[in-house]
């Protein structure tokens, strides 16, 4: 088995990740990253010692977990409307008998994991678009990217470095996008109730206190 750089111990945990229902489990256990001294953007390696992850850094501990185990890292970007406040969120996809699953991190009862069962890439990445909005109500979603697979950067050793992983996140900035819908049907959205956003304000993990 290629160990994609990863010691004795990195390996101790990642290697029983054999299913994406599994990971997805272990990921719930990582606090969130919240960033407190400014952003980042861990590789797998420094989410397993820091101990928190935010969602592209999440996505990316996911993905190599696949890798682990024979299975593309594939990312996807879920690409919302700038200056509103909002931000992009990243989805670790897999493959189960022809059908399209995500593994993601969030700190929110929503944008969460996908089941296996959707026919193809926009069908899931739509999945996500009415949980995806502000506090006033307002759907932010508006397009996502063609699968990134991390592959591509196997030399430069991504899974465990010690530098903040930018190029990834430029690359998926840098993939073709998908518009979700057109512009005239973006105009007549409606904003999420009251019920709904209330729902979306539950967290997980809170930061600590100073």
């Amino acid at each position: 088995m290629n160990t994609l750089g990863f010691n004795r111990e990195e390996l101790r945990i990642l290697r029983p990740l054999r299913t994406p229902r599994k990971i997805q489990d272990f990921l719930e256990t990582i606090p969130i990253n919240f960033e407190e001294k400014g952003d980042t953007c861990y590789s797998p390696r420094r989410v397993l010692r820091e101990w928190k992850a935010q969602c592209l850094e999440g996505a990316m501990l996911a993905a190599s977990a696949l890798w682990l185990h024979g299975e593309p890292p594939l990312l996807v970007n879920l690409k919302v409307v700038t200056g509103r406040g909002d931000a992009d969120h990243v989805l670790a996809l897999f493959k189960r008998h022809g059908a399209w699953g995500a593994i993601t991190k969030t700190n929110h009862a929503v944008l969460r994991y996908r089941e296996p069962i959707y026919r193809s890439v926009r069908e899931l990445a739509m999945s996500y678009f009415h949980e995806y909005f502000l506090d006033d109500g307002r759907k932010t979603m508006r397009s996502f990217s063609k699968p990134l697979d991390l592959r591509r950067f196997a030399k430069r050793g991504w899974t465990t470095t010690e530098k903040d992983l930018w190029y990834i996140s430029d690359a998926l900035d840098d993939q073709p996008h998908e518009d979700i819908a057109t512009p005239a049907a973006l105009r007549g959205l409606r904003r999420a109730d009251p019920i709904e956003i209330q729902a979306g304000k539950l967290v997980l993990w809170r930061p600590k206190r100073r």
